[in-house]
């Protein structure tokens, strides 16, 4: 499904639902405090957060209560916000542009850096972008993942020729995307984050980083990728919400970057209870999309990169966009 389709799923869900769902900005008292329903994937990386606020109680030193829904993926969680089942989800800046395009009223503000990178093995036919020409690369995420848009974009920066023509992508679920690198039958993969860190764990080495190709392209301030969504309506009428829920955010991404003792309560949910390797892997490469400040170069890198991503990816990746909009950052935060 391609996100001209995830859209006009998303508007149609949208559509019928209407009539009968919750409005997003209604507000839910217990005790004068407002609740904030986030939309999350219980077992993905977002809810390891999540833990830290309930654990350490950041939603109630910010003055809201922090009910958390489990979504089965990202597209379940576009049609939970779109429903009004939800108040808040976490996606990407470039869907929330895409939107805005097609005339939806949603903004976002940043949750991570864009991270990751081509992996590939240590004595593997890959050592440098030049042995990419003849190879076969695995792709999480489709045809438009963003890592690969960025590699095309950057692999013609400096050479001057399509990237496409010249390998050989597969796509696949991630977890096969690893296996199949560890097995030899792909040279070099693009794939989630925590999956390279797994990869990583596994014996991988990262060839390039998202932020090397970024910054070789001009964009020197690391752009961020993943992004909490809202209406602009919730952000209207539930001001004082959004605002204390993005503050208990930041507060508990500075605790996940500055405290190490945080993160063996998270052992478990990050499934490396017996795997130091992993552990470690994990962890430093989530610390490494941690953003610590939301100002407007964050708005300039998201725009130039969005700008990238708009003349590779094309409509598939950006539906009717030629560039982001204003308002797919809400100018009523910044940290």
């Amino acid at each position: 499904m391609n996100r001209r389709e995830i859209l006009r799923l998303c508007a149609g869900a949208f559509a019928t639902s209407t009539a009968v769902a919750t409005p997003a900005w209604s507000i839910t008292m217990q005790n004068k405090t407002e609740t904030v329903r986030v939309g999350v994937l219980m077992n993905g990386t977002a809810s390891w957060e999540m833990k830290v606020i309930q654990d350490l109680k950041l939603d109630q030193k910010h003055k809201f209560k922090l009910e958390l829904k489990d979504v089965s993926g990202k597209d379940a969680s576009h049609v939970a916000l779109m429903a009004g089942d939800v108040d808040i989800v976490l996606s990407d800046f470039v869907w929330v542009a895409a939107l805005r395009a097609a005339g939806e009223d949603f903004t976002s503000v940043p949750h991570s850096f864009a991270v990751g990178g081509l992996m590939v093995r240590p004595d593997g036919p890959i050592q440098s972008i030049e042995d990419l020409p003849g190879k076969t690369i695995g792709v999480a995420g489709g045809p438009v993942d963003k890592s690969w848009v960025i590699l095309q974009a950057y692999y013609k920066s400096q050479t001057g020729e399509t990237l496409a023509d010249k390998v050989d992508a597969r796509f696949g679920a991630p977890p096969l995307i690893n296996e199949l690198l560890t097995e030899e039958q792909i040279d070099a993969s693009l794939n989630f984050w925590h999956f390279n860190a797994r990869a990583k764990a596994a014996g991988a080495k990262e060839l390039i980083s998202v932020k090397d190709m970024m910054g070789a392209m001009g964009i020197t301030d690391q752009p961020p990728l993943l992004a909490w969504v809202f209406r602009d309506e919730t952000a209207k009428k539930r001001r004082k919400a959004v605002k204390s829920f993005l503050d208990a955010s930041f507060a508990a991404k500075k605790i996940l970057l500055e405290d190490d003792a945080i993160w063996d309560t998270l052992r478990d949910k990050m499934g490396a209870a017996d795997n130091d390797a992993l552990f470690t892997a994990l962890r430093d490469d989530y610390r490494a999309g941690i953003m610590q400040e939301f100002n407007d170069a964050s708005v300039e890198a998201a725009r130039a990169s969005f700008a990238i991503m708009s003349e590779v990816g094309g409509s598939d990746l950006v539906g009717d966009a030629t560039e982001m909009d204003p308002g797919t950052f809400w100018s009523g935060f910044r940290k």
